[in-house]
């Protein structure tokens, strides 16, 4: 069970759930990835929703293999997340929260 106070977040792919987070090594992975701008600058866009899909699944890769996942982003191509495209953007969300705040 994914542990909010580790900054965990529980991804299901398939049949699997898989504890996410977001490590700093994950986080500079992250920021290597996306190329443009900082963290904050992410952040930002998810907090008013102007976030792209590249955005959201570099975000979710980054999280997984944090949490120990060895695939690659192609291994998501064709997983459907609970709850589509939203609930993508949703579990995105949830790990950037939970990389930068204490849950209460």
């Amino acid at each position: 069970m994914a542990n909010p106070f580790a900054g965990e977040v529980a991804v299901t792919i398939g049949d699997s759930v898989i504890e996410a987070k977001l490590t700093l090594g994950a986080l500079a992975e992250l920021e290597a990835t996306l190329q443009t701008g900082s963290l904050v600058d992410l952040v930002a866009r998810f907090e008013c929703g102007a976030f792209s899909s590249r955005d959201v699944m570099a975000v979710i890769v980054a999280g997984l293999r944090g949490g120990g996942w060895r695939g690659q982003a192609d291994d998501l191509l064709a997983v459907d997340f609970p709850g589509g495209p939203l609930g993508a953007a949703r579990l995105a969300a949830r790990l950037l929260a939970r990389a930068f705040t204490v849950p209460q």
